[in-house]
């Protein structure tokens, strides 16, 4: 096992955590943002400092890595970036809406057959989605979504659709089938990375740090609508 930095920046909420063989040793988050740039490096040497000081070896930093702000995944990635060349460990990168997922799979009761369908807000009726199975199996890849009556449907038709996070509220409205269900107060928190991560690190998932971008600047920025910028 290993002692993992977990950073996530990706929506308002600024957080950053610590683990240890699984288990957390530091959580900080700030629900009050945007202010990642007043508050991440602080929360980033807090971190540092409990890990330095309980003499804990620094095996990888894991940052949360989109879409989602761009501002805000600049910074995290940004910093995430400057530790792992400052100590020479290895770079690992969570898409965000696997990092949502967490806490649904953990504390909601879900049927067999349910679908998590992950959302980030894009402004007016769009968001960026992706849908996953209960075992976190890609069911449909992350894309920006303009939503409408018809959206999803596919999935409705067959399996009870579980849809959150920052950009699922203002879609109860246009999703209306039956098999639509509303879960609130979903964030990307760092967290809820650890799982996640620890994965990644057993399956040695690591990320150039010279050239690694988050999703929003690089799969997503050719397609994406410049009001959305």
């Amino acid at each position: 096992m290993s002692c993992i930095l977990h950073i996530e920046t990706s929506t308002e909420v600024c957080s950053v955590s610590a683990s240890q063989d699984g288990a957390s040793i530091f959580s900080k988050e700030d629900f009050n943002g945007p202010s990642h740039a007043v508050v991440l490096g602080v929360f980033v040497d807090e971190a540092l400092s409990f890990i330095d000081n309980h003499a804990i070896p620094l095996d990888a930093v894991a940052v949360s890595c989109g879409p989602g702000s761009y501002t805000g995944l600049r910074i995290g990635v940004s910093m995430a970036k400057g530790i792992c060349y400052g100590r020479n460990i290895p770079l690992i990168a969570i898409p965000t809406p696997e990092v949502m997922t967490v806490p649904v799979l953990l504390f909601q009761d879900l049927p067999e057959d349910a679908l998590l369908c992950p959302m980030i807000d894009a402004r007016r009726m769009e968001v960026y989605a992706a849908i996953y199975d209960r075992a976190l199996k890609v069911k449909r890849e992350i894309s920006a979504d303009i939503i409408d009556e018809n959206s999803y449907s596919e999935f409705l038709a067959e399996h009870p659709v579980y849809f959150f996070g920052n950009g699922a509220a203002k879609c109860r409205e246009k999703i209306t089938h039956p098999n639509a269900h509303f879960i609130e107060n979903i964030h990307p928190l760092a967290k809820w990375m650890f799982p996640l991560a620890e994965r990644a690190m057993a399956e040695k998932d690591f990320k150039d740090v010279a050239y690694f971008e988050p999703f929003y600047l690089k799969e997503f920025v050719a397609s994406t609508p410049k009001k959305l910028l």
